[in-house]
């Protein structure tokens, strides 16, 4: 029989490693996940934020630290370091 896990389950065992966030928006971030709430709102530290313009340019933030709010977050990839890997 095959087990379950449930999502805040897999999201609890992401903590302290890479991951990527696309989000609602034309953004997406990767960074260490360092904490998240029942809403998953995240907390990530060492992060780079993509954004992509209206005119199809790519531009790269990088941030020490950002909290994401989890209504704007449409897509988790445990482990990967985003759209450049």
């Amino acid at each position: 029989m095959a087990s379950q896990i449930l999502p805040l389950e897999l999201i609890d065992r992401c903590i302290g490693s890479r991951i990527w966030i696309i989000t609602k928006s034309d953004r997406e971030f990767t960074g260490t996940l360092t904490g998240f709430d029942d809403f998953v709102n995240m907390v990530l530290e060492d992060v780079t934020e993509f954004e992509t313009t209206p005119e199809g340019v790519r531009k790269k933030t990088k941030l020490n630290q950002t909290l994401l709010n989890g209504n704007n977050i449409c897509m988790l990839i445990p482990g990967s370091n985003g759209p450049d890997s």
